[in-house]
């Protein structure tokens, strides 16, 4: 690291031998039960210094455009095997890749980067989160019965996942052609016919929409349909930011900078304010909508939310899962029963044939 590089990345107010016990000096690390430290020697349990006024506050976007503060908390390592990237507190010494499962895991000579302004704890642990993923499974119906009696999640990991959280209002003009079905009935060559025609009719008008908290994924590792899955997470409840949270959990590095993340909740939050504006009529058409939006009073957080990421292994194949860290959601894959699926189909086929039976005899 060159000597401008370590002055950037210094933090003269962080020294990593305050994580220590103050009873007996050993390593502590986060507890998600108690919300406390506790050493790993001795169990003594310590407050962390975060009042509720610590709360962390939007900053103006602009800020986000330009530059921000960086970390030296923690240190940046990448699986050999599948690439992935995690932030780990200093105080750790071995690691798995929670992605992969593998040990092939190596310190790399890159920075983290931006630091976060806040952070949402794990109120779960690990044994937890394995009953959540336990149960996950037990639901999945087209799973197979020998995996669903087996199923063991392993290599549980805690990882804090980078989003971007947008505040903005949102004034939008519109205009546009809908239509709505209605049904007629005729006569034709003596036979009764019966017809659908569509009623087409112009709309416009304007609309506005604040959106509050607005969660954008940073980090590509973590599928955004995972995310999503997953949400909600207590974003506007998110402390700032201290490295004791970071103690014995590991954080993704972030891919996407942050103009690129607020570009990306301008997209969906244009999709979302053309699905309200359509919310307002009743229509079975859309012919056309054209939808001009202005953004005003931008404002942005960056925060680590928690996500426990782990894996079943069922035929030599490993099945990742996903657990929100505070409220036990869970999202992921499982194999599935060729049985199963044949046996639906075939249930469905024989039900549409009765049904189509029963109308000709009728």
């Amino acid at each position: 690291m060159t000597d401008i590089e370590k002055k950037l990345y210094s933090d003269d107010n962080i020294d990593v031998t305050t994580f220590k016990c103050p009873n007996c000096g050993g390593g502590s690390v986060f507890d998600a039960k108690t919300q406390k430290l506790k050493c790993l020697y001795c169990g003594s349990l310590f407050d962390i210094e975060n009042k509720k006024e610590e709360i962390v506050v939007e900053r103006n976007l602009n800020e986000l455009i330009s530059k921000g503060e960086v970390w030296k908390e923690a240190e940046v390592y990448q699986c050999q095997s599948c690439g992935a990237k995690e932030i780990i507190e200093n105080q750790k010494v071995s690691h798995v890749c929670p992605f992969c499962g593998t040990k092939n895991v190596v310190k790399i000579e890159e920075l983290p980067g931006l630091k976060p302004q806040g952070i949402v704890p794990f109120k779960l642990d690990k044994k937890m989160a394995g009953q959540c993923a336990l149960k996950f499974v037990k639901r999945k119906l087209y799973a197979p019965r020998k995996f669903k009696k087996s199923a063991k999640p392993e290599n549980i990991h805690g990882i804090y996942n980078p989003v971007f959280t947008f505040d903005c209002l949102t004034l939008s003009a519109y205009s546009g052609r809908l239509g709505k079905n209605y049904i007629v009935n005729h006569i034709v060559n003596g036979k009764m016919v019966t017809e659908t025609r569509t009623k087409v009719f112009n709309i416009s008008g304007s609309y506005d929409q604040f959106f509050d908290d607005f969660v954008v994924q940073a980090s590509s590792k973590i599928p955004i349909e995972v995310v999503r899955t997953l949400e909600p997470f207590s974003t506007k409840q998110a402390l700032s930011y201290k490295p004791e949270y970071l103690l014995g959990f590991g954080a993704n590095t972030y891919d996407k900078q942050g103009d690129a993340c607020w570009q990306e909740s301008q997209n969906l939050m244009r999709l979302s304010i053309e699905s309200s504006i359509l919310k307002k009529y009743d229509y079975d058409v859309k012919y056309s909508l054209n939808v001009s939006t202005k953004f005003s009073n931008e404002q942005y957080k960056y925060v680590l939310v928690p996500i426990y990421v782990g894996h079943y292994k069922y035929k030599n194949k490993l099945y990742n899962f996903f657990v929100n860290g505070e409220n036990g959601k869970v999202a992921g894959k499982t194999p599935v029963s060729a049985g199963k699926v044949c046996l639906t189909i075939f249930i469905v086929l024989l039900v549409l044939g009765l049904i189509v039976l029963l109308y000709y005899l009728a």
